[in-house]
């Protein structure tokens, strides 16, 4: 989602030449049953011993492709082939680079309700940040709905 900004230029880690160890352990995600009404919500209402049993197996599948992707890489296999066996989720860092008004605008979209969950929290880290670096202009936009004091 990120990505689809167009106003933004990016510069993300590369799989293809460093290690995904750099970046972290891939993190089991939260589960959380899908919206009928907004696809891009989700509610945290699941049976929490059915969340339980699918993040075992999760754990497990997370464990058995970095086990294999270290297998590969340690034979001499090339990391642009061994991360295919990567899960999705696994860590990434991202540089985004962008006008005040590009900023602005993510933030308005972004940090409000009915955003998928881990894209809003991302947004309010980035208030965050743009509040400390531009606080006159943080204040002038106290009327935007996104815009509440973080």
């Amino acid at each position: 989602q990120i990505i689809r900004h167009r106003s933004f230029s990016f510069q993300e880690f590369s799989q293809r030449y460093a290690n995904i160890k750099e970046l972290g352990t891939i993190q089991v995600p939260e589960l959380r049953r899908q919206d009928t009404k907004n696809r891009q919500n989700s509610i945290a209402d699941l049976d929490p011993e059915l969340v339980i049993a699918f993040q075992a197996r999760i754990r497990m599948l997370f464990s058995e492709a970095q086990e294999l992707y270290d297998d590969m890489t340690e034979a001499g296999v090339a990391k642009e082939c061994a991360r295919k066996v990567l899960p999705m989720n696994s860590p990434s860092k991202i540089y985004m680079n962008g006008t005040l008004r590009s900023w602005i605008h993510y933030i308005d979209l972004r940090a409000s309700a009915g955003t998928q969950k881990e894209h809003s929290e991302i947004a309010k880290a980035v208030q965050v940040i743009f509040n400390e670096q531009f606080p006159v202009i943080a204040e002038a936009l106290l009327d935007i709905s996104s815009f509440q004091s973080v």
